[in-house]
Parts: C-alpha cells; sequence; structure tokens
C-alpha cells in the first residue's frame, strides 16, 4: 500500500463511507480512519448507524446519541462521535422543511406520522443519509465518516434519497394526497366507496389519522425533493469517498465484490480497500521453501529447525490460501488505495489500539 493513498482519500474527501458486510472489522476500522484523519489536521465527525455498545466505551464518550459528542484525543486532534437516531433526525427534518410552528406540531403529533416514523421500511435509511448532508454542511467539521449497516443495508443507505423522490413523484402518493387537496373531512370518508373500502381494512381511526397527515404534509413535499436531490448528488459527488472493509473469508470476498458491482451500477468508485485480519507471511519466502528447509533440517538431525520450519509452512500456506481468496476482490479495485491489515495479537478494544489501527492504514 502507498501511504500516500489513504492519507489523500481522508485529507481530499467531505465525507468517507465505510462500507462491508457484518463481523469484518467495519465499525472499527471507520473508527480508526477517523482518529487518522483528525490526527492529520481535519475536524472529524464520526457517525455510526448501528454500532456496537463497546465502541463508544473505546472512544472514551459513555453513551452516543444523535448529537455528536467530543472524544478526548491528545494533542490538537478534533474528532467528535455520535450514533444516528433516525426519529430524532426525521423530527428535525419536519421542523425545517415546515411553513411554520403550527404545521411541525400537527405533522409532528399526529398518530400516522408517528407510526411511519418509526417503522416505515427506508425510513432508517433515508434519516441517516439526511444526517450525513446536515453534518458535511456544517460549518464545525470538515470530514464526515460514516459507519455504514451491512453491504445489503448499504445499498438501502445509499439508494434511500432516490427511493422518497420517486415516492413523492408516484401516482399512488399522489392520489394519497387528493382528499388533503381537496379539503376532505374525516365525516366525508363514508361518502367515498374507495375510502370507505380502506377504511373497512385498517380501521376508520386510523385512516382519518392519514388524511389528517396528508393535510398537514401538503406544500412541504417540495422541500424534501429538494433535500433528497441534494443528499443524492453529494454521495454520488467526488467529496464522498467509499472505502470497503473485508477479510479473507471467501463469503465476505463475494459480500464486497457484489457491492462494488452495485456502485459500479451507480458510477461510484471504489477509493480504498481495507483488508483486514490477514495472516502474516512472516517473510518472503513460500510454503513449499519452508517444507524444504524443514526437510533439511530433519536430515540435519536439528529436529527443533524442523519444527519451526514445519510451523511457518503451516502459517504462509494460510496466508497463500487467503491471497487467493482475495485476489478477485483486489481486481475490482484497481486504481484504489490498499490496506493489508495483519491479524493481532490482542483485540482492537480501546483508544489507543484504535489510534494504532489508523496510523496503520494510512502509513
Amino acid at each position: 500500500m502507498s501511504a500516500a493513498d489513504f492519507a489523500s482519500v481522508l485529507d481530499d474527501s467531505k465525507v468517507v463511507v465505510c462500507c462491508g458486510s457484518g463481523g469484518v472489522g467495519k465499525t472499527t476500522t471507520a473508527a480508526a480512519l477517523a482518529i487518522a484523519a483528525a490526527r492529520r489536521g481535519r475536524r472529524v465527525v464520526l457517525i455510526t448507524i448501528d454500532p456496537a455498545k463497546r465502541l463508544a466505551d473505546a472512544l472514551g464518550v459513555g453513551a452516543l446519541s444523535n448529537d455528536p459528542a467530543r472524544v478526548p484525543l491528545d494533542g490538537d486532534a478534533q474528532l467528535w462521535a455520535m450514533m444516528l437516531d433516525a426519529r430524532a433526525t426525521f423530527d428535525a427534518v419536519i421542523r425545517a422543511q415546515s411553513r411554520n410552528e403550527a404545521q411541525a406540531e400537527r405533522i409532528l403529533n399526529n398518530p400516522f406520522y408517528v407510526n411511519i416514523a418509526s417503522r416505515l421500511s427506508g425510513s432508517q435509511e433515508y434519516m441517516a443519509a439526511e444526517k450525513l448532508y446536515e453534518l458535511a454542511n456544517d460549518d464545525r467539521f470538515d470530514l464526515v465518516v460514516v459507519d455504514t449497516p451491512p453491504t445489503r443495508e448499504a445499498l438501502d443507505f445509499l439508494e434511500a434519497p432516490q427511493r422518497l423522490m420517486n415516492f413523492l413523484d408516484h401516482r399512488v402518493y399522489r392520489w394519497l394526497m387528493t382528499p388533503a387537496r381537496g379539503g376532505l373531512k374525516v365525516l366525508n370518508i363514508a361518502a367515498q366507496p374507495i375510502l370507505r373500502t380502506i377504511g373497512r381494512v385498517i380501521g376508520a381511526d386510523v385512516l382519518a389519522d392519514a388524511i389528517d397527515f396528508f393535510q398537514a404534509f401538503e406544500g412541504i413535499e417540495p422541500g424534501f425533493v429538494r433535500r433528497a436531490g441534494a443528499v443524492q448528488s453529494l454521495l454520488k459527488s467526488e467529496d464522498c469517498r467509499y472505502v470497503v472493509v473485508s477479510s479473507a473469508r471467501r463469503d465476505t470476498v463475494d459480500e464486497a465484490v457484489y457491492f462494488i458491482g452495485q456502485l459500479t451500477q451507480r458510477d461510484v468508485a471504489v477509493a480504498g480497500l481495507v483488508l483486514n485480519r490477514l495472516q502474516p507471511a512472516f517473510g518472503t519466502g513460500s510454503a513449499n521453501s519452508a517444507l524444504t528447509a524443514a526437510r533439511a533440517a530433519r536430515k540435519a538431525g536439528d529436529p527443533t529447525t524442523a519444527l519451526l520450519q514445519e510451523n511457518l509452512a503451516h502459517v504462509r500456506r494460510v496466508a497463500e490460501a487467503e491471497h487467493a481468496v482475495i485476489e478477485p476482490l483486489l481486481a475490482r479495485v484497481q486504481g484504489a488505495a490498499v490496506a493489508r491489515i495483519h491479524q493481532r495479537a490482542a483485540d482492537v478494544h480501546d483508544l489507543d489500539t484504535i489510534d494504532a489501527l489508523g496510523r496503520e492504514i494510512v502509513g
């Protein structure tokens, strides 16, 4: 790996998105890159979508919330960390896009909104993209590092702005808005055949709440569409770089190759690849050369050296097998920065070891 490659990814971006399947060390890698960027003089905020509690403990910030908390780094390094709260972010977007406080309160207190804000498919992914956009335009920060959910959910995160725009432009949504634009009252539901049928299925109260929600929502859709377009533009811009994290297991490599293919279809390039927990080869020789040395040692009556060489042959065989597994992945990221991170004797579990990992990735 060229040390300047990953340094330029951190130095020249506004957003770095870390992607990968579960269990490959993606969250830890995102934290390591965030610390490394802060060490390089950038004001960094790390946002994690679905973190393990131990990350907050390792960073020394107690519990993570929807508001950035300062991470206690020594020197002049400036780093904040936060965990996405989709509902709080959704509420903030409603307040920002509403014409006035009365409209915002009407939407926020509507039972239909409370339900979709908490349970609607895709709402968390879109709010993650919204929060990313908000942080990228916050003057307090130079760089946003994003720890995404596992690969398939990360694709939902990338597609969420377009899905919202498609929904707001869809004929079903326009049909749902018709009662609101017509000033339909709850008492008139029974007079509408289609609405009466829907009311029988989902309940008149639920339908009334939905109509009231769309009445309250009318007029702020254009703001949502504009904002979603801006979020989508950021995710596809040169300011946003994607770093894929993988291990040398075949399933995680296949998942990474799939994800890179999906990014390519969206005209998005991969800026960096972190290959995590690799087996060191211990020198430049091969497994066969170590076996040859072991046989020579046994022939010479040196069983201790023979055992050492046989052990070396074993670990090199593992390293060679891993290299074969990651070859298809390396072929897909030609031109990207590549960091090979070897197995450690101890787990990366605190601020110092995460800091050390970041130094290793960047050089």
